[in-house]
């Protein structure tokens, strides 16, 4: 790895957490320390092991990223604001707008805010699991990829047939 790219690297991981800090800070409610300490996590998953599409976050065969810790839950909103992720929902947000705005990040845990201080799945494109009870993230993630398992099955089976 060249030092140019490090460098970006660490520019990015550092943008994250400036993000998440300066969410936690406006909104004088969360924990910064959580999104601070795994930001060069979230930077690496997404960055180099995730398929998932900013200008298509509903495309049926991506990663999900399930995030447990709710109160982490500015890492996502930050990593989506930062992919330039688009609006998919009609019901809830204007398509083909980024999903979450800068303005959207400063309003985190506000009434109305597309950044709640838990995501709520179809709340904000790019969340595929609600983050309420503790566990439940788990059960969730467990039956994406049941769900995927039998997708990925069906589409086999369709095409042998």
């Amino acid at each position: 790895m060249s030092s140019g790219s490090l460098e970006l690297d660490n520019l990015c991981v550092n943008t994250i957490r400036r993000l998440c800090i300066d969410a936690v800070q406006k909104a004088n409610s969360g924990h910064p320390g959580t999104a601070m300490a795994i930001a060069p996590v979230i930077y690496c998953l997404w960055q180099r092991h995730l398929r998932f599409d900013p200008a298509d976050p509903i495309w049926p065969n991506r990663d999900r990223f399930v995030l447990s810790a709710g109160h982490a839950s500015t890492l996502l909103y930050s990593t989506l604001q930062l992919t330039g992720t688009k609006a998919e929902d009609p019901d809830y947000e204007v398509r083909g707008r980024p999903s979450v705005l800068r303005e959207d990040l400063k309003s985190f845990r506000q009434v109305g805010s597309r950044c709640p201080g838990h995501p709520e799945y179809r709340w904000t494109s790019g969340v595929s699991v609600r983050s309420h009870k503790t566990r439940w993230p788990r059960v969730e993630s467990d039956g994406l990829v049941s769900r995927t398992r039998f997708n990925a099955s069906a589409v086999r089976n369709a095409a042998h047939s």
